[in-house]
């Protein structure tokens, strides 16, 4: 049996989405990053237009909807593209977004990829490449992978800064 798209575990979401982010740098081949970097945030923000939707409509239906990004600093520049869009993008659509500098979370048990987390019950692990690409997901719902990605994610959420409080410089 194949595992659920992430478009079919939001759709089941009835309480809260999390999601962990670990890493520095994704896809680099990104349009909206490419816009971005060119100077056109608005491009780059109409670029997500889709995920600010598919965000809207599961906040709309009452799922909380919580992201983490742990970074390094100073941020690389895709972080900075990424702190760029987010009130437009992720903000928007009604979620809350906070930033943890990787200091701030040295002593917390961190999963080994990003994680999103639906309903507190099941996991779909991002898989990347060293450079950033997207490889696949992988899901869970082994109860001692939940509590570990739970853990983590409160962990970070305590020690993040809201998005309205945190800047970026490069």
């Amino acid at each position: 049996m194949p595992e659920p798209s992430f478009d079919e575990l939001l759709a089941s979401s009835t309480r809260s989405v999390l999601k962990l982010e670990l890493r520095d740098q994704y896809m680099l081949d990104d349009p909206a990053f490419a816009a971005w970097k060119a100077g056109d945030l608005d491009q780059a923000v109409r670029e997500y237009t889709g995920w600010t939707e598919i965000a809207s409509s599961a906040t709309a239906r009452g799922v909380a909807f919580k992201r983490v990004r742990i970074i390094s600093e100073p941020v690389s520049e895709y972080i900075a593209f990424e702190h760029a869009v987010t009130s437009r993008v992720n903000v928007v659509a009604g979620e809350a977004i906070r930033w943890v500098p990787r200091p701030r979370v040295s002593a917390i048990a961190l999963p080994g990829n990003d994680v999103w987390i639906f309903d507190e019950a099941t996991l779909q692990f991002g898989l990347f490449a060293g450079d950033g690409q997207f490889v696949g997901n992988e899901v869970s719902t082994d109860p001692g992978a939940v509590k570990l990605c739970l853990s983590a994610f409160e962990a970070a959420w305590e020690c993040g800064i809201d998005h309205e409080q945190y800047s970026v410089t490069l």
